[in-house]
């Protein structure tokens, strides 16, 4: 059996609860980490990176960024880490969890 996939998920709520502008911010940022693609993967222009994709989590725009990209490339791992810092954004690391904590939790 293999491990399941952790995920870094950035939220699209602030740390002081306020939804984060623009709207289009999740697709902005999976456009920029779409070159990060696995190898012999075909890099296809118009679509995003498997390790970084937006998505809807409680009606809010999200990126999910897997944690095979810090190992891919640790300097796209470190810009979306940065992001979401310098943005204070709410994160949650699903490697990071364990059986007892809720799957929505938030950390900085």
């Amino acid at each position: 059996m293999s491990d399941p996939v952790q995920h870094l998920i950035i939220h699209g709520k602030t740390l002081e609860g306020e939804r984060f502008r623009p709207s289009d911010w999740a697709e902005r940022l999976a456009g920029v980490l779409s070159q990060f693609r696995p190898t012999g993967s075909l890099a296809n222009p118009l679509s995003y990176s498997p390790y970084a994709m937006p998505r809807r989590l409680d009606g809010l725009p999200c990126v999910m960024i897997d944690h095979r990209l810090r190992v891919l490339e640790p300097l796209a791992w470190k810009f979306a880490c940065d992001f979401a810092e310098s943005n204070r954004l709410q994160t949650t690391d699903t490697a990071e969890r364990t059986d007892d904590t809720p799957a929505g939790s938030s950390a900085a």
